[in-house]
């Protein structure tokens, strides 16, 4: 502040910091808003008003500073700054001190004792004139409203944690502020350090950026920790500094989130404690439903309030909520400190349940009737399933819809594996194991369209490892089928064929004559036809594919069946039996679609493909692989796109259409990029 009296212009912005990225865009928004401004005919005097907003740590304060630097030259009258937290008491702002602040730092010889007559020397001091004033940490419009100077040629920049709804419509242009991108946080790390460690080690690099959830607050941190620890290596100091982040966190944002949860309601705060125990990074609002368990006109008003609290990150999308790490673990805090274990685990368990059931749900519209071990988990109480199927679809609209939510569910599926099986492992439970594997159930169907390695070959582990300590055989059997396949596609054959050799062992010696017993057994001998068929030894393949038929024959399961058909065709086809193949795959093909099995009808599509261009039937092969493609777009099976494309693109090739060839090859090579299989083509 300057002293009272002094004629010289106030400038309260501190000098520029040494690094700082990112945010082009909203700096060159902010200046075409001051360039383009124009006074309002009748005199108007309300500025222009910009309004940041953010949660803590994304860097709000300094960019309004740093815009404060850019247009303070069309500002000659002053630069103001108010921190509205450095005088907020229980969470309320005394207007009348800030005026006084305002007032004295103008250059006004006497303040006025009460409120009414410090806004009236506000509005005569600044009538006219162009001042800058940054207004940081408002919560509220009422808080920036008598702050605002009399002028309509000056700037006001605030920030935020939340919107102000308070704050009239239209009376503020709004620049919301994502945490930095990766490769952004990345250049300010970098700038910070100068340490070649973060290119040595690119792995502990990103584990580095992605414990800093993007925020600068957390960057200059880790990057001021590096710098005075230069001799260890950084896996280590990593461990250390993710240990001290989460269990402190940032001290001043740590102040500010606690300030924002202390103005929560008693149904927001719950719900951001039980929020900390999420098992994934994102939630819609049914799954906030579930977790408070109450109604979801409370869950709607408690989300609101986390927004205008500045405790959700804003760039949810798809209808999603974040809460990335370090507001995790500030929530998880707030539980140790104000919450109930017995709340949680109620909550907890409430979630997975739900999740099992939406999942099974999905599993059954997405992909049909199939083998299912696990039961038919119910309703949970005061809860709304997900609707998947709406009146007037159209032919497979269900089916992508479900599709699309176990994908877009996946996080948070793959958690309740983890926690379920923890949970369940631990032994003082009534619940865990068998809701981890039968979890894994429908995570199946969606790895047969969105394979995430990693992620699947843990959750079918879990999966194992449960059915196995609850004593559940026959669904042990589906786990280890379903374990074996993503681990030969990863090349891990040896420990591929011991699942399966173990799951047949169990088939042989525990299994009865009930039919569910032999169709969990002719499945069995499905998977160990598809292993050989991953390994090349398609005669041995055929065979058990023939065997794994005859069962299904015997049990009158149809759609098992048309599946071994569909099998053996490709089988034949690769030992030459062209004909045949065709003629299986034809009756495969038309059998999937009268049954609406749209993502299988898509791949019996493809293979006919296959046959009717190595016959020499160009046309039809195209045709087939056209089908093929429309049927796995339908699903959003990226990976069997991409197999689709790589074909069209060889028969084009073939046929000398090079263009139509290279269009493909293309599009294939972006999918398998996304799918991080570059390069691997269509023999995935």
């Amino acid at each position: 502040m300057r002293d009272g009296g002094q004629s010289d212009v106030v400038y309260q912005v501190p000098a520029e910091p040494a690094h700082f990225v990112d945010r082009e865009r909203e700096q060159a928004r902010a200046r075409q808003l001051v360039v383009e401004r124009r006074p309002a005919e009748d005199g108007g005097t309300r500025p222009l008003c910009l309004l940041l907003r953010g949660r803590a740590g994304t860097g709000k304060t300094e960019l309004a500073f740093r815009l404060a630097r850019a247009l303070h030259q069309q500002h000659p009258d002053g630069v103001l700054y108010v921190d509205l937290d450095e005088v907020r008491r229980d969470g309320a702002v005394e207007v009348a001190d800030i005026l006084g602040e305002l007032l004295r730092a103008l250059g006004a010889e006497w303040i006025a004792p009460v409120f009414r007559e410090r806004a009236r020397q506000y509005w005569s001091l600044t009538h006219g004139k162009r001042l800058l004033l940054v207004i940081d940490n408002a919560r509220h419009g009422t808080e920036v409203e008598p702050l605002l100077p009399a002028s309509g040629d000056s700037l006001v920049i605030v920030t935020s944690h939340g919107p102000l709804y308070d704050l009239q419509a239209g009376a503020a242009t709004e620049f919301p502020l994502a945490p930095l991108d990766p490769a952004d946080a990345l250049e300010l790390l970098e700038r910070v350090t100068k340490d070649a460690r973060l290119a040595v080690d690119p792995e502990e690099t990103r584990r580095l950026l992605d414990l800093c959830s993007g925020l600068p607050a957390a960057l200059h941190i880790a990057g001021n920790w590096l710098r005075r620890h230069q001799e260890p290596p950084l896996a280590r100091l990593l461990d250390r500094l993710g240990t001290e982040l989460r269990e402190r966190g940032i001290p001043v944002v740590e102040q500010v989130w606690d300030a924002a949860y202390d103005s929560l309601g008693p149904a927001a705060a719950r719900l951001y404690r039980l929020l900390g125990h999420f098992p994934g990074p994102s939630f819609t609002l049914a799954a906030a439903d579930v977790l408070l368990g109450q109604d979801l006109d409370t869950t709607e008003d408690a989300l609101a309030e986390l927004r205008a609290a500045g405790l959700l990150d804003g760039r949810g999308t798809d209808g999603r909520e974040r809460l990335p790490e370090l507001q995790r673990a500030h929530a998880r805090r707030r539980a140790e400190t104000y919450g109930d274990q017995g709340e949680r685990e109620e909550a907890l368990r409430r979630l997975v349940r739900w999740y099992l059931r939406q999942a099974q749900r999905a599993d059954l519209t997405a992909a049909g009737p199939r083998l299912r071990t696990a039961a038919e988990a119910p309703p949970v109480p005061g809860t709304r399933d997900v609707l998947f199927e709406q009146p007037g679809d159209a032919r497979g609209e269900a089916a992508a819809r479900a599709y699309h939510w176990l994908e877009a569910e996946r996080h948070a599926l793959f958690g309740c594996v983890r926690l379920a099986h923890t949970v369940g492992t631990a032994g003082d439970t009534d619940w865990g194991l068998l809701e981890a594997a039968a979890l894994c159930e429908p995570l199946w169907t969606h790895f047969l369209n969105h394979p995430h390695y990693g992620d699947h070959i843990d959750a079918f582990r879990r999966g194992v490892a449960a059915a196995q300590q609850a004593g559940d055989l026959p669904l042990l059997v589906r786990m280890r089928c379903q374990l074996a396949r993503p681990l030969w596609e990863q090349g891990e054959f040896e420990e591929a064929e011991r699942q399966l050799n173990q799951a047949w062992s169990t088939v042989q010696g525990a299994f009865g004559t009930s039919p569910k017993e032999r169709k969990l057994a002719a499945s069995t001998r499905e998977f160990l036809g598809m292993l050989g068929s991953a390994r090349g030894n398609w005669a041995d393949a055929a065979l058990e594919f023939e065997a794994s038929g005859a069962v299904h024959q015997e049990i009158d399961n149809a759609y098992g069946v048309t599946l071994q058909r569909y099998r053996l065709g490709e089988a034949l086809a690769h030992l030459g039996e062209l004909e045949r193949a065709a003629e299986l795959l034809e009756r495969a093909r038309h059998e999937f679609a009268a049954d609406g099995r749209t993502r299988l009808t898509g791949r019996a599509e493809f293979a006919l493909g296959g046959v009717y261009a190595r016959l020499g039937r160009g046309e039809e092969a195209g045709a087939r692989y056209r089908a093929a493609l429309e049927a796995t777009r339908a699903v959003r099976g990226v990976r069997d796109e991409a197999r689709v494309l790589d074909a069209l693109a060889e028969l084009a090739a073939s046929l000398g259409e090079e263009r139509e060839a290279e269009e493909h090859r293309t599009a294939a090579r972006e999918l398998w990029e996304r799918l991080g299989l570059a390069g691997a083509g269509s023999d995935r």
